[in-house]
């Protein structure tokens, strides 16, 4: 490690190349961070993992980019969003999973989200909370491009962003605790009823994160539950959700990097 190395994310200006990478996929699973690492970026080399927040490098098309966790939550997510701008991040993309709430969204499908209903305390800390949470409007036609080329059908929309996993996202049967606050029974219909496509928990606060930063921000979930239909994670769906939802970001940020280049 470096001696200018970043407190969480454990590595600094001094471990990149010159220029840093402008561009960061950023997952809650380190386990997934690792896959796109591995799977889809030339020469990936693991350069933290650091508190559990494991960070790779590799390049995409000849451009340096990174493969990082958030951990779970805005909260976590905040302090690696904070250290990867202090590095030189410029976007950032998002890969995660979600619960949709329609019943046109199944299981194993993907969301694009382009702006999230945002119920997050950690985003208050850094914006207000009639400030937007909503994506960078090109990096999101990249991601929806994407998604076309490849074939992969992509569900464009509003996301509930919200801090727990159980109690925020109305799950009861599932819970240790069925006594929810009366204030969310009753929720997921009104939210269903507002067109939202799904519940997850970290994209509110980084569209507001980024925004205020200056740094263009998309997201791509992988749905790996129905609530519609039940409460459960669906891990026969999971795999292939996943695999999409990677395919969708990677070949999204070729785009915007392509688009990066011409426009310099």
């Amino acid at each position: 490690m470096s001696d200018d190395r970043l407190y969480h994310i454990g590595f600094g200006p001094s471990d990149l190349p010159s220029p840093p990478p402008a561009f960061a996929f950023l997952s809650g699973d380190p386990e997934r961070a690792e896959r796109v690492a591995t799977g889809h970026l030339d020469q990936p080399r693991l350069l933290s993992d650091h508190r559990g927040l494991v960070s790779w490098l590799g390049s995409l098309d000849g451009h340096p980019v990174l493969s990082s966790t958030s951990g779970m939550g805005g909260p976590s997510l905040t302090i690696v969003v904070n250290e990867l701008a202090q590095v030189g991040v410029q976007a950032i993309v998002r890969i995660g999973t979600t619960g949709s709430i329609q019943p046109h969204v199944p299981a194993g499908a993907v969301v694009i989200t382009r702006a999230a209903l945002c119920r997050q305390g950690a985003a208050a800390d850094i914006a207000p909370v009639e400030y937007p949470a909503a994506a960078d409007p090109f990096l999101t036609v990249a991601l929806a491009r994407a998604a076309a080329d490849a074939g992969i059908t992509a569900h464009v929309g509003v996301t509930a962003s919200v801090d727990t996993f159980y109690e925020g996202q109305e799950r009861q049967a599932s819970s240790a605790n069925p006594n929810l606050l009366r204030a969310l029974q009753g929720i997921t219909e009104e939210y269903r009823n507002l067109g939202i496509l799904n519940y997850e928990m970290e994209s509110g606060t980084l569209f507001k994160q980024c925004s205020v930063y200056g740094l263009a921000a998309g997201c791509v979930l992988a749905v790996v539950a129905q609530r519609t239909e039940g409460e459960q994670v669906l891990l026969d769906a999971k795999g292939t959700a996943e695999t999409d939802a990677i395919t969708v970001a990677v070949a999204g940020a070729r785009r915007w990097l392509a688009d990066q280049t011409r426009s310099t």
